[in-house]
């Protein structure tokens, strides 16, 4: 057909001005319509040397009329495209984190078969799995799957916590209540290093800090540990401004200028909850990865 080139290029002109404007992490989306457009293009160029009468029909066929049905086209396959990008997979993936010694393997033995896992359970590798909780087991229809990740505690291993921060759906912050005051500023300064990471800010990841060990009498309130950790990174953020140079692993600053620091100025929303892993009052958390993993 003699127009069939002439759309061909208007076409890829489209395509071009077009991608010229969009961010860059469509990109990828315009190259995959681009390859859609020109496959079809060369079907439909053989499919109207087959069928010579609607060749005609074409030809007898004012080219504005043409070329709004093929712009037509080309919008719809870049609707189509860019709503696909946008409807991804969601994530069921949470990270519970903390010091060594909060009591998060004990949370996740409770979230994944009900038992508290009493004994040695400080953990130096990732425990890691997929299931339904099993709070869930019982209950009747398709319950979505929690990727669950217990990242280790001691300071060397914390990097791997990047591995699986950015598919990360929420975090859950382990605080031990009973211990709290001697570890007060080692937590702050793991949460300031969470809650400025890249990875939790652009994508504002939810996060729970849990305040474990709640059964023992001695135990600090939530909002008192609260206030400490908000205290706390206060004075991490202030030094940590004055030594901007030093601080290479802080990608975001954290607060607002001139206030004293509060959770509730965090890029993400950041809530506070309490736990008992030794007697599995873990509601709260798991209200928490139901509320961001839905079933």
């Amino acid at each position: 057909m003699d127009n069939v080139e002439q759309w061909k290029a208007k076409l890829f002109d489209m395509l071009e001005q077009g991608k010229g404007v969009v961010q860059e992490s469509l990109i990828p989306v315009f190259e995959q319509g681009k390859v859609i457009v020109q496959e079809g293009i060369v079907q439909a160029k053989q499919k109207f040397d087959e069928m010579p009468e609607i060749k005609q029909k074409i030809k007898e066929t004012p080219e504005i009329q043409l070329y709004i049905a093929a712009s037509v086209v080309v919008l719809t396959i870049f609707l189509s495209l860019i709503l696909s990008l946008f409807k991804r997979k969601k994530s069921n993936t949470v990270v519970l984190a903390g010091l060594t010694g909060s009591g998060k393997t004990v949370l996740f033995y409770q979230l994944r078969d009900g038992s508290s896992h009493q004994g040695t359970v400080t953990s130096m590798d990732p425990n890691e799995g997929t299931f339904v909780l099993h709070s869930e087991v019982t209950k009747k229809g398709k319950i979505k799957p929690v990727h669950l990740v217990d990242v280790p505690g001691h300071s060397r291993l914390r990097p791997k916590l990047d591995e699986y921060m950015p598919q990360a759906a929420g975090v859950v912050f382990v605080v031990d209540s009973l211990e709290f005051l001697p570890n007060c500023r080692a937590a702050a300064e793991y949460l300031y290093d969470i809650l400025t990471k890249a990875s939790v800010v652009k994508k504002r990841i939810p996060l729970l800090i849990v305040c474990n060990k709640t059964e023992k009498v001695t135990a600090h309130s939530k909002d008192f540990i609260r206030k400490q950790l908000e205290k706390e990174i206060e004075k991490l953020r202030t030094s940590r401004t004055v030594m901007s140079d030093a601080d290479i692993t802080s990608e975001f600053t954290l607060g607002e200028s001139g206030q004293p620091f509060a959770f509730t100025q965090c890029h993400n929303r950041v809530t506070f909850g309490e736990a008992s892993g030794i007697t599995g009052d873990i509601s709260q958390v798991e209200e928490f990865i139901r509320e961001h993993v839905k079933p």
